[in-house]
């Protein structure tokens, strides 16, 4: 872990720790779990795969994330969030609000434009249930889950 240049005030200290335009758009979407460079990357649409490997490496050596190599072939890695970065979590809820009392933009603007919530947020578990699938009610409904061999 690298000490931050600067006044010494913990807040300039945390600010140079999270205060790019990605940091915490990465924790948000690793609040939910550990996710692999490729659904970052669809999750944190427009970023670049380059801004996102170097955003990465920065978190992890801050002690924010930890990358797993499940090798294989082709290459299995994930990352997930340290203890250290769930330390953010509590900070992503006050920004999420905050964004909300501000009218900065609303989730249902993401869920237009993407056509999903992020990651981490609370809407997605009211969105799953109208969306899932009704159990079959009709004899061919429940046939078609059948599969002979």
């Amino acid at each position: 872990m690298r000490r931050r240049e600067g006044d010494g005030c913990p807040v300039a200290g945390v600010l140079q720790l999270i205060g790019d335009k990605w940091t915490m758009l990465v924790v948000r979407d690793l609040a939910a779990g550990p996710r692999r460079t490729t659904q970052l990357l669809t999750g944190l649409y427009p970023i670049s795969s380059r801004t996102l490997v170097a955003r990465l490496r920065d978190m992890e050596r801050d002690q924010l994330l930890e990358r797993i190599d499940f090798g294989g072939n082709p290459p299995h890695v994930e990352y997930q969030l340290t203890d250290r970065g769930r330390l953010l979590l509590p900070f992503l809820e006050t920004l999420r609000r905050l964004g909300q009392i501000l009218e900065c933009n609303d989730c249902e603007d993401r869920r237009k434009r993407l056509g999903n919530y992020c990651a981490a947020c609370p809407l997605n578990d009211e969105a799953l249930r109208p969306l899932a699938r009704p159990h079959p009610t009709s004899q061919r409904e429940r046939d078609d889950s059948i599969v002979l061999l």
